[in-house]
């Protein structure tokens, strides 16, 4: 198990108690009829971990790119099904997400931002403050889509671009997948042609100034001008 940060320290400066990483790694879903959910997650092209019978049945899938994943199945959970609620995907192009699942045919409700903050996101909302389509300039998780599985359980999709400083420790960078990097291209070269706008001359250094962006964009820095 790894140290990843310190707290505790005392006003003379003793050393302080240190913070073991506590990594969720699996979430379990209410569902009533495990194959129903087991097609269902199958279609959003989520990788099946798993399916087995160890004194009753457990399906696990994990999403693209994601370090947790779901698990469902026989007398693993108490909880009613479709209670669990506001579980989040973090996605760098919720409009792009949401056509590839709507192609697999999943109901995923149109792309929004509230009006103010970004609470509206929530079901106990229920749509209140609401604006049709992405939030201007698709600022930072602040773009949302909802979804249900068969059973009710509610999934929000939420558009994160660059992370808030501090949320992310320092690390090299890494992308999950083509369509994650090729988003951060994109969204780089945006960025470097209002630069060249700024300074009214043609950037031959670009490749160095892709890099500094994305690698400033994934860990929550400032990003370049």
């Amino acid at each position: 198990m790894g140290t990843t940060d310190t707290h505790g320290a005392d006003a003379g400066g003793a050393s302080s108690t240190p913070i073991h990483d506590m990594v969720i790694e699996v979430i379990i879903l209410p569902v009533a009829h495990v194959d129903r959910a087991k097609e269902f997650y199958g279609r959003l092209g989520w990788r099946l971990d798993t399916d087995v019978d160890d004194g009753g049945r457990r399906v696990q899938f994990t999403p693209p790119g994601s370090g947790c994943a779901i698990q469902f199945g026989e007398s693993l959970t108490s909880a009613e099904p479709g209670s669990a609620q506001d579980m989040h995907l973090i996605v760098s192009d919720i409009e792009a997400v949401r056509a590839q699942l709507t192609a697999g045919g999943v109901a995923v409700g149109e792309v929004f931002h509230c009006a103010t903050g970004t609470a509206c996101r929530f079901r106990t909302k229920h749509g209140a403050g609401r604006v049709d389509g992405p939030a201007p300039e698709h600022a930072t998780y602040k773009s949302f889509a909802t979804f249900e599985d068969p059973d009710g359980n509610g999934w929000i999709l939420q558009e994160v671009t660059s992370r808030l400083e501090g949320r992310v420790e320092a690390a090299p960078t890494a992308f999950n997948s083509f369509t994650e990097l090729a988003g951060a291209l994109r969204r780089a070269a945006a960025a470097h042609g209002e630069h060249e706008k700024r300074t009214g001359e043609e950037d031959a250094n670009w490749p160095d100034w892709y890099a500094e962006y994305m690698v400033r964009e994934q860990s929550g820095a400032q990003l370049p001008l």
